[in-house]
């Protein structure tokens, strides 16, 4: 499977207790240079619980606007940038959609203030 960052994707996301979890949109947020050499990818969750729309961690994606027609979501969501996770390209399923250039760089400020980088 071909994926490139910002790529909105299926992907069956596991709860953190470790039980098979639930399948959702992710987004990959790992460069392209590991994208084309590894089987896996770091990927961050979108949520439909708006509750965390005010962390700066956290970018929310309206599903009416060009940008969530572009992602392929069907209703508003949140990237939570607290939530990446490192998947096999296995557990990745469809690709749904792929993040504008300016999306991407609100979500690597979301990155940024989960990891408390920069």
């Amino acid at each position: 499977m071909h994926i490139e960052r910002g790529h909105v994707i299926n992907a069956r996301f596991p709860h953190a207790s470790g039980t098979r979890g639930k399948k959702r949109p992710v987004v990959v947020v790992q460069t392209d240079v590991y994208n084309q050499r590894l089987r896996h990818a770091v990927v961050a969750q979108l949520t439909t619980n708006l509750d965390d729309k005010g962390d700066p961690a956290c970018f929310l994606i309206e599903a009416g606007t060009p940008e969530g027609q572009a992602a392929g979501i069907l209703q508003d969501s949140l990237f939570s940038g607290y939530l990446i996770s490192l998947m096999s390209e296995d557990r990745l399923q469809d690709v749904i959609g792929k993040l504008s250039d300016e999306a991407m760089r609100k979500i690597t400020d979301c990155l940024k203030a989960a990891l408390g980088i920069g």
